[in-house]
């Protein structure tokens, strides 16, 4: 049933769980845990910075424009929710929302070859077709344990230093962008490039990328860009693709 809410806040709660069942529809799902944030728009929150978050308990299959939990900064609950939220995806999140400008959305996985490339000492490896596109792009953040503790969230912050592609060292992968798509575009690369690394290192040796031509292909790769859509289009074409599977994320 439709919670009463903003109108903007409702476009936004379903915009939030369709993108729940997108990952879900992708495999990029851990049990009940990882979550996806997106900022309640001003015009439905005022001066006040709001997030929605998915409820804990809930796999993401599970996930509706309904059921979505509404918090502050503080961690306050702000809607009628009878499920708690995790401490690790608030802390996590919300020191993004509140201290990186522009983070609208942030999304964090923990997908096998997302983990795999963030427990390598090397990292990310400039080495494939998706990499390349990603050059300048790439924030590192040590591990410090389960994120649950808020005196952390200032060196998240720092260690993002406004790069959208995040490697959260030995945990997963992390993306935030000024629109849920661009998001998305974002952390699908980075998930691309994992995978395709992992799958070239079980046979040898990467071949390294020149990083003239990996600059090059950021500059001239659009996925990215606001003028192009920024990631719209994907995400649409996915919408689509769970409209015709079950669309009951809408309620």
């Amino acid at each position: 049933m439709k919670v009463r809410v903003h109108p903007d806040e409702w476009v936004a709660r379903q915009q939030l769980a369709a993108c729940y069942r997108i990952f879900a529809l992708l495999g990029w799902t851990e049990m009940i845990y990882n979550h996806i944030t997106l900022r309640v728009p001003e015009s439905a929150s005022g001066d006040e910075k709001q997030f929605l978050i998915n409820p804990f308990g809930l796999h993401y299959s599970e996930v509706t424009a309904s059921n979505l939990v509404k918090v502050n900064l503080a961690g306050e609950i702000l809607s009628d929710s009878s499920h708690p939220i995790n401490p690790a995806g608030f802390v996590l999140h919300s020191c993004i929302h509140d201290g990186v400008p522009g983070a609208h959305c942030v999304m964090h996985t923990h997908t096998t070859a997302g983990v795999a490339v963030a427990s390598l000492a090397s990292g990310l490896s400039q080495s494939n077709f998706y990499s390349a596109q990603l050059h300048g792009m790439v924030a590192m953040h040590d591990f410090e344990g389960i994120t649950i503790r808020a005196e952390e969230g200032p060196r998240v912050v720092a260690s993002i230093a406004g790069r959208k592609a995040v490697i959260l060292r030995n945990h997963g992968l992390l993306s935030w962008g000024e629109t849920l798509p661009l998001a998305f575009a974002v952390l699908w690369t980075l998930q691309r490039a994992c995978e395709i690394q992992l799958a070239t290192q079980s046979m040898g040796a990467p071949l390294p990328i020149p990083e003239a031509i990996a600059a090059q292909c950021t500059r001239d790769s659009f996925q990215f860009d606001p003028r192009r859509g920024a990631g719209q289009d994907v995400f649409d074409a996915l919408v689509r693709q769970i409209d015709r599977i079950d669309d009951s994320y809408k309620q």
